[in-house]
């Protein structure tokens, strides 16, 4: 069985994430991927019972088995001052950050 991604996509699929690889490094994740997929393909070929019901995990969650959802409740810091002291930077006891650069994709 051919590879599903070859290296044509794989570089495409490169390019749309904007990731910076090497080759081996990428040669190396198409492998892994590809690997991945095969792995995939042999989970759906196990026939199953068309009457079973899709689940997102093998653990039932039910009321009984689930502890009861914790009400929100904002407990303030005794210190904040101490808390703002680890901070690089702060203004009217709020923690300044970075503003993060943002590009247009293609």
């Amino acid at each position: 069985m051919s590879d599903e991604i070859t290296p044509e996509l794989f570089t495409h699929l490169v390019e749309l994430a904007a990731l910076e690889l090497s080759a081996e490094e990428g040669e190396y994740l198409r492998k892994q991927l590809n690997n991945q997929l095969k792995a995939i393909h042999e989970l759906e070929s196990i026939p199953l019972d068309p009457t079973t019901p899709v689940a997102s995990h093998g653990v039932p969650y039910t009321p009984d088995t689930s502890p009861a959802i914790r009400e929100d409740v904002i407990v303030s810091h005794p210190r904040p001052d101490l808390l703002l002291q680890g901070a690089p930077e702060t203004d009217d006891n709020y923690i300044i950050v970075p503003d993060i650069p943002h590009q247009d994709l293609k």
